[in-house]
Formats: C-alpha cells, structure tokens, sequence
C-alpha cells in the first residue's frame, strides 16, 4: 500500500496513559478524535509497560494496514549526552562510543537495551536514548500481529528536542520537559550538550523542577540572577515556578509550532504531586 493511502496511527505510551491519534488517508482524509485510555497502575505488575501495551492492543483492532509510530514516555527512557570527539566519524565508532558512554553511566544493565543516537557531530556531539530491548520486540510484535507497520518508536524527550530545537538558544538553553511522575532538565552550551537528567517526581512537581534546574545551573558552573529555562509540559500547561525562584519560564508548546495530537494533555482537573502512573527508577 502507498504511504499516500495508508492510515496514520501515532501512540504516546506512559505507564499511566495511552493516546492515540488516528489520521484516514484517502481521496478525503479525516482526522478522528484522539483517544485517551488511563492505565490502572497495578505496582505489582512488572514490568511497567506490560499493562499499557495490554491496553493498547485492543485499540489497534481494526488497524490492519496503518502506519504506526509510538513516543515513548520518559518512564521508559534512559539518557545521556555524547561529549563531542573529533576523530569520532563513522556510524560504527559513534554506536561504540554510544555503548561506552552508557555502559559508563548505567552498567551492565545496558546488555538489556537498544540504544540509538541523534544526529551526531564531532564538534557537537550528540545525545544516546535507551530502552529495554524487550519493549521494543513487544512492540514490533504488537504491530506484526495487527498487520501496522512500525514506521518508528521515538522517546519523548528526543522527539520535542527534534521539533523545538530551532526554539533553542544554542549558546545557553536550559531545557524541561514535565509529565506526570517524572521530569527532563538538560543543558545546552555552545551547540554542546553538557548534561542531561531524568528523574521521577515523588513530590510536588514544582519544587522538584526547581530543585533540578538550579542543580544544574549550579553544576554547570554559573547561575545568573534570572535564568531562563524552555519549558514543555503539555500536561500541565499553567505550571509556573515562583518569582523568587530565579527562573523565568519560556513555554514552547505556547509557540507557533504545533504540539503533535498524541502528546499528553489535562485529561481532568485534578491533583497530581506525588508521581502517580510513575515506574520505578
């Protein structure tokens, strides 16, 4: 089937939610409302992604012949940056320096994983994405049974780095990205990405953005008065830090470019400051 007539399927998948969104090709092509499907967060249940992927499949019903992709929630994820070397040039060297660094930073746990890496630079570096090797052969298997075809399976920090990256002042951006039980923070220097952290939230989400944002602006060895920090959180779309923070926030799905249909978004007005729909790590 030419990609012009097939269906449009694109998942976010989080250890308390699933969205999807369903585009029809065709001589009239329709977008259908997005589906947004809460997974019942059973700690008991291991590992994390097993109950989302169970509550997927039944969505995926009547998909036989789509094209799908899935952003993988952060739960899900694990980062870290690629200082630039310059006599780092070919796919091979940079995957075996992807495996080092990682392996450096994570230990053995990486045999587990599939990694894979922006786009790289000698004079820039690049940023590694992990996940468990696992999850991506459920989810090929899914898509296999369905008859969809996997066109890619992207982790949600890297993908907005994608999109907003032109957002970005590259010479010092700080970068958040808040969903529900978990944040983002990296920093950018220079074209150079100097740090990357991604941690749960226990507690209130807006002092544990406060807390990781000055550690890092502290760690990178300058603070000014007021920094500014680029902010996507489209789950929490008034989330604000204090004046007396020191931090002042630029929204990027507040920008022109369009927040993708399948991110998250507030499903309902309620509280949520202790990391609920969080896995473990």
């Amino acid at each position: 089937m030419s990609p012009l007539w097939r269906d449009r399927i694109d998942v976010f998948f989080a250890p308390g939610r699933i969205d999807l969104a369903r585009s029809r090709r065709g001589l009239k092509p329709v977008r259908l409302p997005v589906i947004t499907e809460p997974v019942a967060n059973d700690e008991d249940t291991r590992p994390a992604w097993l109950q989302p992927v169970q509550q997927l499949e039944p969505l995926l019903a009547d998909a036989a012949g789509a094209g799908m992709t899935v952003t993988l929630s952060n739960h899900f994820v694990r980062y870290a940056t690629l200082p630039p070397q310059p006599e780092i040039t070919s796919p091979e060297e940079v995957l075996a320096y992807a495996n080092f660094r990682m392996r450096e930073i994570y230990g053995a746990r990486i045999d587990q994983w599939v990694l894979s890496v922006s786009a790289w630079s000698p004079i820039y570096g690049a940023i590694c994405a992990a996940i468990s090797q696992e999850l991506f052969a459920t989810l090929a298997e899914l898509s296999a049974r369905h008859q969809i075809r996997l066109d890619g399976i992207e982790p949600y920090f890297s993908a907005v780095l994608d999109t907003w990256n032109k957002a970005l002042d590259r010479q010092r951006s700080f970068v958040a990205l808040v969903e529900t039980g978990r944040i983002c923070v990296a920093l950018l220097e220079d074209g150079v990405w100097q740090s990357l952290r991604n941690q749960r939230v226990l507690n209130d989400r807006i002092d544990a953005l406060w807390a990781a944002l000055d550690q890092e602006a502290v760690l990178s060895g300058q603070k000014a008065p007021v920094e500014q920090v680029f902010l996507f959180a489209p789950e929490h779309p008034v989330l604000t830090l204090p004046d007396e923070s020191g931090w002042q926030i630029v929204s990027l799905q507040a920008g022109q470019m369009p927040v993708p249909r399948h991110y998250p978004a507030v499903v309902a007005d309620k509280p949520d400051k202790s990391g609920e729909g969080a896995c473990p790590a």
